[in-house]
């Protein structure tokens, strides 16, 4: 249901911890305001890696607006990314040895990064929600395993969804992209920009005015 179009920006809320996501929100315009939810991630299954990133937004996005007490109108926004490999989830490797293997198999080959997105929003009073994923194919560098170790001993992989960034290190082993690429860093914002208008927030009232 597509909510009526606010006069005033709401309050919005990034239910998120990644750097990444709340610096591609703050390089576009916006304002958000960090709070994550306490979600054991393990204990969701789906039955596959598009479903998996999907329920994944979608509990701690609904988790972070449950816990909201505020009646002001506001928009929460949650995110989860998963690269997906020969059909299977890769998210943030255990150790070393783990990223090291998964670059052996990740170079030379292409690889799909998917981001669920969901948002919660009460606009006016009433409460709405929607829920998409994006996905964006990626295809890596042919790398020598010393290319690998040096990467991984950088300790970047190990921080991130897949072992492997575009606006970091990583950037210089990815060669082509299908897709947003702000999806592979976490958040896609034209498909943030459609999900927003949903609910009759137009993406550029909430550009915050400039400082200088």
């Amino acid at each position: 249901m597509t909510a009526g179009v606010t006069s005033q920006p709401p309050r919005l809320i990034l239910a998120s911890a990644s750097p990444a996501r709340f610096a591609t929100l703050t390089a576009a315009g916006l304002n958000p305001e960090v709070i994550v939810s306490d979600l054991d991630e393990d204990a969701f299954t789906a039955t596959d890696v598009i479903g998996l990133v999907a329920t994944l937004a979608k509990a701690k996005a609904s988790a972070v607006f449950e816990g909201l007490g505020a009646t002001e109108d506001v928009l929460v926004v949650a995110c989860d990314s998963l690269l997906e490999l020969d059909g299977e989830p890769m998210g943030k490797p255990v150790d070393g040895a783990a990223a090291i293997e998964r670059w052996r198999r990740m170079r030379g080959r292409t690889a799909r990064l998917h981001t669920g997105h969901h948002v919660v929003s009460r606009i006016g009073g009433q409460p709405d929600a929607t829920s998409a994923v994006a996905t964006t194919e990626v295809v890596f560098a042919n790398i020598d395993d010393a290319e690998i170790e040096a990467y991984v001993a950088s300790g970047e992989p190990l921080r991130v969804a897949g072992a492997f960034t575009i606006d970091g290190l990583g950037g210089a082993y990815v060669t082509t992209m299908c897709g947003d690429p702000h999806n592979v860093v976490g958040i896609s914002l034209p498909l943030l920009r459609r999900m927003f208008a949903e609910h009759g927030v137009p993406w550029h009232t909430m550009w915050q005015p400039a400082t200088n």
